[in-house]
Parts: structure tokens; sequence; C-alpha cells
């Protein structure tokens, strides 16, 4: 049992605060002794959405305070050694609130007495919702919001959308030529039966018809979008600006380019920087290694989309796409609405809330993005079809949301398996991916993987099952190399030394080095070499007319007559 202190003087006083009302209010529980975990997850989201509903900065659940007289009574619960699916109560809770919130717990003498306080922040531009199921309070009691549709609809409407507003400064003049063809091009692609009829069209009705402007008004959308750069601060106080940086090894800028208004021609120009160099693998049973671009070029732009689709550009800040030397991450400010990614994925629904819907909507009848859903979740798919690790949703800045886009192999039993296993689910791929990484998984979870025999390993201390890791252990069938493989390299070493007479040890580590699977070190490359030129000089392919510590390689007698002229 932990030793037992008082609370700090300021939760004190709130607490002073907190009793001296009247009564319980719709922001405000006390609970005797009765704790429940699911019922305490239920009233952390109706505190949160009558907060937000009630325009309080948090809302308040307190145990060991009696309802009705206030009396301080004391608790047994102790919030921190409690456990539910044998995980902490505090995780447990937070991962079935959607969207994440913020909440505190405090606990200690209070009065002489233990209590336990919980401090929930408001619900944020949605709904709050415990297990799939939102909640408010009614008075003093805890009811479900969809049995009370005007206070639904009061927290799905208390956000205006700034994108929606007609930018009452703007003229056609301000809008870029350049930026409107291509806009009409993507929308007769869009809508291919009005092609013929929207050549008739002028700027007016076009971009009221592309759900751009609003009765002809140039909205803040259309300047986004369309807008010559000059125009862009016609939209103050809001900003838009996209940034890309290339970042070293080190994490230091190597190259970094801004991008402001229009939009439309930013995204092709900012996609034009992005390197997208080439990875190699080896898949089992083939000759040669699959070459493929590090990313998806409709994942990237996919990214690139949503964080401009739902930037909050009240506050001023950029757009980033931040080039490291495995990954992109794509960021923007505002919190991700939807809540759980995990919820999206598996729903594959639109969500009921866009944080900017005019904009949104424009750029779908532009093409640019979907909202009828699945977007994020073929995000997953995409990489898993190439079998690379899985996007990572950073959700852990308040404000802000990170995405990660990985373009580098972490594990090849991982990548192995996906090849040998097309069919694998998706959420089940995710899974594997957070064992790859690391990643703790929830008891219901890991269940799941241990049932499948993908998994072995006690709670809490579980890895890749040996029988996964022997069909998919590609670091071992490189370095055993088998013959078909090293036929490819075999015919570099010796097509080079036809070509140029001779070769150093360098020569031929530079000829290979970057070809060989990336799932192998530095040091397993440099054993494949070695054994390749030594299977090479026992077939009497190449002779070493070198030094032990200077190797002079040239072709063997086998070769020798085939490389001199006839």
């Amino acid at each position: 049992m932990p030793v037992e202190v008082d609370l700090p003087p300021e939760k004190c006083r709130l607490l002073d605060q907190l009793r001296a009302l009247p009564a319980e209010t719709e922001w405000v529980e006390f609970k005797h002794d009765y704790f429940e975990p699911t019922a305490t997850g239920q009233y952390l989201c109706a505190m949160a959405n009558s907060a937000r509903l009630c325009g309080k900065p948090n809302g308040f659940l307190v145990f060991g305070i009696k309802d009705g007289t206030h009396e301080v009574v004391g608790t047994k619960l102790r919030p921190r050694t409690e456990r539910v699916d044998n995980g902490p109560l505090e995780n447990w809770l937070a991962h079935n609130l959607e969207p994440r919130i913020g909440f505190e717990i405090h606990e200690g003498l209070y009065q002489g007495k233990y209590v336990v306080l919980f401090v929930v922040d408001p619900a944020p531009e949605r709904p709050v919702e415990f297990k799939r199921e939102a909640w408010v309070r009614v008075g003093s009691a805890k009811k479900k919001l969809r049995e009370h549709p005007e206070k639904e609809r009061k927290l799905w409407g208390m956000r205006d959308d700034w994108s929606a507003q007609v930018c009452t400064r703007a003229t056609y003049d301000h809008l870029d030529p350049e930026a409107m063809a291509k806009a009409r091009m993507l929308f007769k692609g869009k809508n291919p039966r009005l092609a013929a009829e929207m050549d008739g069209w002028d700027d007016e009705k076009f971009l009221t018809k592309a759900k751009v402007a609003i009765e002809g008004e140039l909205t803040n959308t259309a300047i986004l979008l369309l807008g010559k750069e000059e125009a862009e601060p016609l939209l103050q106080p809001a900003v838009v600006w996209l940034r890309w940086s290339l970042k070293k090894a080190d994490g230091g800028d190597e190259n970094y380019e801004d991008f402001r208004t229009p939009v439309l021609l930013a995204v092709d120009r900012l996609f034009s920087k992005v390197r997208n160099l080439k990875v190699r693998y080896l898949p089992d049973g083939t000759l040669f290694p699959v070459e493929t671009d590090q990313y998806d070029a409709w994942v990237i732009r996919e990214a690139l989309h949503n964080a401009i689709a739902h930037q909050d550009y009240a506050t001023k800040g950029r757009v980033l796409v931040v080039e490291n030397p495995d990954e992109l991450v794509f960021s923007n400010l505002g919190d991700f609405i939807p809540g759980s990614v995990e919820h999206v994925i598996r729903e594959d629904v639109p969500p009921r809330l866009y944080r900017n819907p005019f904009l949104c909507q424009a750029m779908v009848s532009l093409g640019m993005i979907d909202t009828q859903g699945g977007g994020i979740r073929r995000m997953f798919v995409e990489q898993k079809k190439r079998c690379f690790p899985m996007p990572k949703f950073d959700l852990t800045r308040a404000g802000e949301v990170r995405v990660r886009v990985p373009g580098k192999l972490f594990d090849a039993r991982y990548t192995r398996l996906l090849i040998e296993n097309p069919d694998l689910e998706l959420e089940t791929a995710i899974l594997l991916d957070r064992v790859q990484r690391g990643q703790n998984l929830f008891r219901k979870q890991y269940d799941l993987l241990k049932k499948q025999k993908l998994v072995e390993g006690r709670w809490g201390a579980y890895h890749v099952a040996a029988k996964v890791a022997a069909t998919v252990d590609a670091k071992s069938d490189y370095i055993k190399s088998r013959g078909l493989d090293s036929t490819y390299y075999e015919g570099l070493v010796t097509e080079y030394l036809k070509k140029f007479g001779h070769a150093s040890r360098q020569d031929i580590d530079r000829l290979l080095l970057d070809k060989l699977p990336d799932v192998l070190d530095e040091k397993q490359k440099q054993h494949k070499i070695h054994n390749l030129l030594s299977a090479l000089r026992r077939a009497d392919k190449v002779r070493n007319e070198g030094s032990r510590g200077a190797p002079r390689w040239i072709l063997g007698s086998l070769l020798d007559r085939e490389a001199k002229p006839k």
C-alpha cells in the first residue's frame, strides 16, 4: 500500500469550491466509494462532453465525497494500482476514449480522508465516445448522447468553418491562371459527362459548380487553392504555408523550400522535391533483387492532401513535410478529429466531422481527396502490398497530427511474411508491424496473434513465433546465398573484368555493395563479397594476381578466352 500523503493545497482548494456547489452539476460528479471501470470511463466521457456544452475548462469526477451532502467520507479506490485487462487503469481508460482527451488523476488525503479526483478536459471538436458510445450529463444523470439529439447536434456544430467564409476583399483577378487551368482539367477528369458543357462556363460558374465558390463569391478555399501568391495575405489572420525540408543523417537541415498559394500547384512542386530513392530487397526463390521506390506516390499525395485539408489555419502554422533518410514525416496543426486511427481503419467509413468541410468538399470535387472514406485505410493497404512497414500516426502532441511513412525495411522476417502471405488480413499485419517495432500490444491483440501462432512468449515478453521466423528469416537466406541468387552478382563481377581487365577489392566493393540486399549489415555484405570471389576463384572464373594486402583480380582461364577479341 503506498504511503498516503496530503493532496496539494491547490487541489484541496478546488475540492472546497466543488463541494460548495449547491448540488452536482452536468460537469461535476461525486461518488462515495463505488468504483467500476466501465462506468468510470462513461463518466469521464460524459464529463468531457458536458464541460464542452457548458463552456467549462474541465469536468470533475470525485471519489470519496458523498453526493447530496458533499460529506468527505474517503474511498478505497487506488487508481494507480488498479488494473483492467492486465493493464493499468489509466491506460485502459485513455485507450477506450475517442477522440483521445486529456485527463489527470489526483489522489491523496483531503480533510484526513483519502479521495481521488479525476480532472477531465472538455470535448475537442466532436463528441467524445467511450467504447464507441457517447455519453452526456442531463442534470445529474448520465445518459447516452444519441438519446439527446439536440445536445449531439450542438457538440458537432460548435466550430465555424473558416474555409467556407467569403474572402470579402478577393476578386477574380487574384486567381492564378495556371491554377485555374489545372482546376478545370481536374474537374473534367472527375466529371467526364460534363466535359463538353463546362467549356462554355465562365470562371464564376465553374468555381460555383466545383464547390470552390459560393454563388460566385470567392471563399477562403478559393484563395487557398487557386489564389496568386500575392493574394495569400487576403486570408489574414490565417496563414497558408507549406514547407519541405531534407534532413541529414544527424538531423541537421540539408535543404528546404517553402510554398504558399496557390496550393493546387504547390502540392506538385513540393511532391517533385521528394527524392524517393530506390530500395532493394531479395524475395526468396528469385534470381534478382526487387528494386522499388522508397515511397508509393499515391501514399505521399494522400498524406500531403490530408494534412492540407485538416490543417487548423487559424494557428498561423505550417504544414510540414520532412524528408529523413529513412522516412517521410507529414504534420499539420489541429487535433485528429476522428479520435482513433484504429477506429478509422476498422470502420472504413467517412467521418462525421471535418475541420474544414468546405475545403474538403472542394478538394473532393477536384479529385485531390476522397471523403467517401478509405483514404487512411488505403495508405496502410498500399504499404502492406509493398511489404513495407505501416504508416505511424503520432498523436502524442496536443494540437498536432504527425504521419510517419517508413521508407526502409525494419525486420526481414516481417517483410518475408508479407511477401509469402499476400492475403494476410490488414489488421493482423498492423499488429505484426507493432511487434517488429517493439511496441506493446493490448492483451486481446496479443491473444489474437497467439491463437494464430504468430507470436511466442508470455504476455509482456512476446516475440515473433519460431514457425514464422523460420519462414521469414531472410537474413540467414541472404548470408547462405543460394546459387541462383549468386549468379547475378557473379555476372556483374565477370562483366566488369571483361570490360576493364582488372579490379581491386575496393572496385568490386563499389560495384556490389549498394546492390546487395538492404537487410544485410555492412559486415555481412563484406562477407558475402568475400565468399562470392572465393567461389569464382575455385571455379577458375577469376584469379588474384595481387598480394594478400592488395588483391588485384583478373579473369580466370575459364573466361579469359571469351574476353579476348576474335
